[in-house]
């Protein structure tokens, strides 16, 4: 009987996480236990949309970085239900060339 009370009343949370690097701004509601590792929900996220997990990353609507190291619980309550996925491809790329880099002169 105390088993099937502890069960029901397992608190879960639920994200709204949007892929980032795609113009039409696809997302997928995913609902996880409070308890849950932040981390598995990225790999989620990150297999749902197809991206590789291992080089991507979650931000807030404001481009505030997530640690992923916490439970769904504490990232719910520190950032909220509305989050992005950018896989890292997308983040902080490097010119292919260095004749894309503007050159200032003074």
């Amino acid at each position: 009987m105390a088993a099937k009370a502890a069960a029901k009343s397992a608190a879960k949370v639920s994200f709204k996480i949007t892929l980032a690097s795609d113009k039409n701004q696809p997302f997928k509601v995913i609902t996880v236990p409070e308890q849950a590792p932040f981390l598995a929900c990225l790999k989620f996220a990150a297999e749902e949309f197809k991206v590789t997990a291992a080089t991507s990353g979650v931000i807030t609507t404001e481009g505030v970085g997530i640690n992923p190291n916490q439970t769904a619980g504490q990232v719910f309550l520190k950032h909220g239900a509305d989050l992005k996925l950018i896989p890292r491809d997308r983040v902080g790329a490097a010119p292919s060339s260095p004749r894309e880099v503007p050159c200032q002169r003074r």
